[in-house]
């Protein structure tokens, strides 16, 4: 036997005799995301799946960051932030919802908005204490939930208008119950909370005296005149509320990472230090851009919103045309269809891995969004936050592929 063969075996043995790692980890699949962009690489096709643009954001923000890295101020920034940042978000929570935060005690900013959401659980979660989360959701809360060895309670929302079930929300809190977390406008279901319903879940905080960790990282993506409403705005939520923004959505920039949290006095210090045992600090000169951006003018903001509501439209009436079910959706980049009407009997993982192989686009199957089996399997979400051009050719693809279809 050659030395590389016995070390091979050895090797092999020493292995097998090696405990198990951590259960949870070792049980969750490759990110959906991250599977279906593969094979849209492979099979050539128009990816509608992920959630990013295909073009890039502000000149004048990229240029600021630019700049920055050649300053000279490159060691680590502060750990919660470089002062221009939480600055430039302090004054965003009071220019678009009159929230007076203090940058330099209620502000932290974290390497993107999942790591932002995680600091967030982190900083209020104890093993054995109870989350509500409402489904369909992203796929990262349950994992980061249970993995701090708190107990995930699921509510759920009905297509196609995804109204709050209130007696199953209130039903989901008890004496366990420490935090809610909520994403609004929402993934993938592209709905914005009311005032309303906003006032019902604030009620359930208060009656069991919780957290709510905010997701609104869409804040600035609403459509139709829908206005999105932070909860940390509404009577008694000023304490209990975590608020999670991102300049990867609001400028386009997903690859920067930089998200930003707003938090009461009494909460952000657990929150810095979960931050600071996660990545500790992120990049100083992405940071300077992004409070460059922050401070961007209104027309910005709302051109914003407009900009994405064109296209929202182009590919939301195209994919009506061809025959899918399209379901309303008031923000986000995603649209939400029941592809039934097509004709199609499979479930939605086959129907998106088959559109992506045969008519060369990709979307990503809804059920991906549930942690539980019983989930509506006869959805795809599309996203639309592309160039023109590449809407219409993936529907100039899809209207080929059922052309061909239907003989």
């Amino acid at each position: 036997m050659s030395r590389l063969a016995w070390t091979s075996r050895v090797f092999i043995i020493r292995a097998r005799q090696m405990k198990p790692q951590n259960e949870l980890l070792s049980g969750i699949g490759t990110t959906i995301f991250t599977v279906m962009s593969a094979l849209a690489s492979q099979h050539g096709a128009v990816n509608l799946g992920q959630g990013f643009p295909d073009y890039d954001g502000p000149a004048d923000v990229i240029h600021a960051a630019a700049a920055a890295l050649l300053d000279g101020r490159n060691q680590y920034p502060p750990m919660s932030g470089v002062p221009e940042l939480r600055q430039a978000a302090a004054h965003h929570n009071k220019r678009f919802y009159g929230i007076e935060a203090d940058p330099n005690a209620e502000v932290v900013v974290t390497s993107g908005a999942t790591e932002a959401i995680t600091a967030c659980l982190m900083a209020v979660l104890n093993p054995g204490d109870e989350c509500v989360l409402i489904e369909p959701l992203y796929d990262t809360y349950l994992p980061v939930v249970r993995l701090l060895g708190a107990i995930p309670k699921l509510v759920r929302l009905s297509p196609p208008e995804w109204a709050l079930p209130r007696a199953e929300l209130a039903a989901a809190f008890g004496p366990k119950t420490k935090a809610l977390l909520l994403n609004t406008p929402m993934n993938p279901t592209g709905k914005v909370f009311t005032q309303d319903e906003l006032s019902f879940i604030a009620g359930l905080l208060e009656q069991h005296d919780c957290y709510a960790i905010c997701d609104e990282v869409y804040e600035h993506l609403t459509f139709d005149g829908a206005k999105h409403i932070p909860l940390m705005t509404l009577p008694g939520m000023r304490e209990r509320c975590m608020r999670v923004g991102s300049a990867g959505k609001t400028f386009s920039l997903t690859g920067w990472k930089i998200g930003y949290i707003t938090a009461d006095r009494s909460i952000a210090p657990n929150v810095a230090k979960a931050h600071q045992n996660l990545t500790f600090t992120t990049a100083p000169n992405l940071q300077r851009g992004v409070a460059v951006g922050l401070m961007k003018d209104d027309a910005y903001f709302n051109g914003l919103s407009t900009h994405l509501q064109a296209k929202r439209d182009k590919l939301g009436s195209g994919l009506a045309r061809l025959g899918f079910d399209v379901l309303p959706t008031k923000g986000s980049y995603f649209i939400t269809t029941d592809f039934r009407p097509l004709g199609f009997n499979g479930d939605d993982v086959a129907f998106c891995q088959t559109l992506t192989e045969e008519a060369k686009v990709t979307a990503i199957p809804v059920t991906a969004f549930y942690a539980t089996e019983d989930a509506p399997s006869h959805y795809a979400r599309f996203a639309f936050c592309k160039g023109d051009a590449v809407i219409e050719e993936a529907l100039t693809r899809m209207e080929a592929w059922l052309v061909k279809r239907r003989g």
